[in-house]
């Protein structure tokens, strides 16, 4: 073969090369990265009934379905999601970095939090509340007077409640909340304490079915929102699409039910997107 049909042959391969490229391009939506065959979602891998990552490495709960849900609005199937655990202390600087897209991770809104991500949502409207067993009765705060209340170490929880509703409760602090259900069920403690939804996950454990019961107190609104990097707003806007979507399908109510209902979890209903409640 002589130089001439060399070169003509280079130049063929060369432009079916760059025809693949430009065939195997796609418009899926990956935060301001502008595409991708994945999509990377921050959950939390140790909340049962929100995010959990189950024995068999499969994900399972509330804030799974919710992002799940969203991706394929975005455009990606749940074999398209690479889950990525942000315990709470690291989601913001998760955003920052762009490690995730976006994040679902029991994530309330507030104002400093704002100051560092935007968040789409709010997509769940919880309070922080009490599990008791399920023969006890606590009907207000201040009933915990005098009684040992149980949160984790790190929590803001108790203290809330012993600054301002039960002064003289008496606070345990214990490294998880699996370990204050097995105080709470054991007699070791009177009540546990933390948002009224990761109360539910846990108690919808089949251990505990039965044993404990949420009191129902509002002891405060925490509004859980999806966190994206900070001035994403075209990522924030297109969220907020899908999230009125699964409001107005029914898969937000068949979500909580299927993640909350065990343990008779009294869910306000979908909150309106943008809506923040104080």
């Amino acid at each position: 073969m002589n130089l001439r049909k060399i070169t003509a042959a280079s130049a063929a391969v060369l432009a079916l090369a760059v025809t693949a490229t430009a065939c195997g391009s796609d418009d899926k939506d990956s935060g301001s990265s502008g595409g991708g065959d994945k999509i990377t979602v921050g959950i939390k891998f140790d909340q049962p009934g929100l995010g959990l990552k189950n024995p068999d490495g499969s994900f399972s709960g509330f804030d799974v379905d919710v992002a799940t849900y969203v991706a394929k609005q975005l455009g990606y199937d749940a074999k398209d999601i690479e889950w990525k655990e942000t315990p709470s202390a690291d989601r913001e600087n998760a955003l920052q970095r762009g490690d995730v897209d976006y994040i679902v991770a029991s994530y309330s809104i507030t104002d400093e939090r704002k100051e560092k991500v935007d968040f789409a949502g709010p997509y769940l409207l919880a309070h922080q509340d009490l599990l008791i067993r399920a023969d006890d009765n606590i009907a207000k705060g201040a009933d915990l007077n005098g009684k040992k209340l149980c949160s984790v170490t790190g929590s803001t929880s108790a203290q809330n409640v012993q600054k301002s509703i039960a002064p003289k409760a008496q606070l345990r602090k214990y490294g998880t909340y699996s370990e204050c259900l097995d105080g709470l069920t054991s007699g070791a403690v009177d009540a546990v304490t933390t948002d009224d939804s990761i109360l539910a996950g846990y108690a919808s454990q089949d251990q505990y079915k039965g044993k404990v019961k949420l009191a129902g107190l509002k002891l405060s609104n925490e509004n859980y929102g999806i966190g994206v990097k900070k001035g994403d707003t075209k990522m924030t806007d297109k969220i907020n699409k899908a999230l009125e979507k699964m409001a107005s399908d029914g898969s937000w109510d068949k979500a909580v039910k299927a993640n909350f209902g065990p343990a008779n979890y009294k869910n306000e209903p979908a909150p309106k997107i943008g809506n923040i409640v104080k």
